[in-house]
């Protein structure tokens, strides 16, 4: 016998304590209220992407050198061997603007290029590292390009790998923030745009080059975990910013702002403390365990394979929605009977497979579905 259940289940949000005030369906919020200057802004939620703050998000804007954290995932991706020596080409030697002073012949390691590249924001390391990857400047562009399309900053083009002002080459803070969400999961870009000095030891030319970061918030900004500063008369001061903390990390991108690491703490603080990285789904613990499945009141006990968070600030929870689609015939232990979709207000955030944790002999009559919604009624009411 096979049939198929569709039905919503609220009551998994009284675990969530506080959080179950009454719910206002929240839009992301606009920043007026924090007074920010930022020509654009946007700070989401890393995994979930969710925005939380924003403020001409997707607006088309220059973005200095936080291109680089475009760049160091470029290169990251596509070579294989980070402690390579490679020979610094010609053309990476005096590009204008900041600089690792890098000279003609120079050979040094791809690692050291990229924390020269993201602590003191080379724009000869940039330089470096593209033609190695892409053959030029142009090619590497391309790639770029390509992977941003990739994580879905659709509204971004790059030109070069530096940042320097160039009519082809725009972001959106919201581009951006996603941008950077994808790099922070790349443990060894996390490495090193966390780290607040590095030393690159002396080449075949140069002696020891002592870096240290220019991003401040490292020092100042508890849980801080990079991410990459950037200046130009065009662009004004832009930074990309992020925090770690109790399970959560928040991405800040600010683009021309003036009081870019005040505004960009502030904003950090405030995601941090309004929003709370909630575990919606728990893969060690079963799910919609209310279905009778014989006469001697059996119970159907399903589960997924992984883990769903989503921050939420006080009185959100109320606005979740599980929407369960199960089909049952004879399954085995262990078996996909359907999938879990986990609703925000009329927005779908997730899928997820549906797993038996026990053996199931045969269904009883079509009452099945309607005494399972009586039991789970009851127990929200006692509680």
């Amino acid at each position: 016998m096979k049939k198929k259940f569709l039905f919503f289940a609220l009551a998994f949000i009284l675990c969530f304590g506080a959080l179950c005030a009454p719910a206002v369906f929240k839009k992301p919020m606009e920043v007026s209220a924090l007074s920010s200057s930022a020509k654009g802004m946007c700070v989401i939620e890393k995994d979930s992407k969710r925005i939380l703050y924003s403020k001409n998000e997707n607006l088309q804007l220059p973005m200095a050198s936080t291109t680089k954290i475009m760049t160091a995932i470029t290169v990251i991706n596509n070579c294989k061997n980070l402690d390579e020596y490679i020979q610094v080409d010609d053309s990476a030697i005096g590009v204008e603007g900041t600089s690792i002073y890098l000279r003609k012949g120079e050979v040094v390691k791809i690692k050291d290029l990229l924390y020269g590249l993201m602590l003191r924001s080379g724009n000869d390391a940039a330089t470096a590292l593209a033609c190695h990857v892409g053959g030029n400047v142009a090619g590497f562009a391309d790639k770029m390009n390509e992977l941003a399309h990739q994580i879905g900053a659709t509204n971004s083009h790059f030109a070069n790998p530096h940042g320097l002002d160039n009519k082809e080459h725009y972001t959106t803070a919201y581009d951006l923030a996603l941008i950077t969400a994808y790099a922070l999961n790349n443990p060894i870009f996390k490495e090193i745009v966390s780290t607040k000095s590095h030393v690159i030891p002396e080449t075949n030319i140069s002696d020891k080059r002592y870096l240290t970061n220019k991003n401040r918030l490292l020092s100042s900004l508890d849980g801080c975990c990079g991410v990459k500063t950037g200046f130009t008369s065009k662009a004004g001061r832009c930074l990309v910013s992020a925090v770690e903390r109790d399970n959560m990390t928040t991405v800040c991108v600010v683009l021309n702002c003036g009081p870019m690491f005040e505004e960009s703490t502030d904003l950090l603080n405030s995601s941090q403390s309004e929003f709370k990285n909630i575990k919606i789904i728990d893969k060690n613990q079963e799910i919609f365990n209310e279905y009778i499945i014989d006469e001697n009141a059996g119970r159907l006990y399903l589960y997924t394979d992984e883990d769903f968070y989503y921050p939420l600030a006080k009185g959100e929870a109320q606005n979740l929605k599980l929407l369960c689609d199960v089909k049952l015939d004879d399954a085995k232990e262990g078996d996909c009977v359907g999938e879990i979709q986990i609703f925000f207000g009329e927005h779908l955030l997730k899928k997820l497979k549906l797993f038996t944790m026990n053996k199931i002999d045969k269904l009883i009559d079509s009452n099945t579905l309607k005494i399972s919604e009586v039991l789970w009624e009851e127990r929200v009411n006692e509680n």
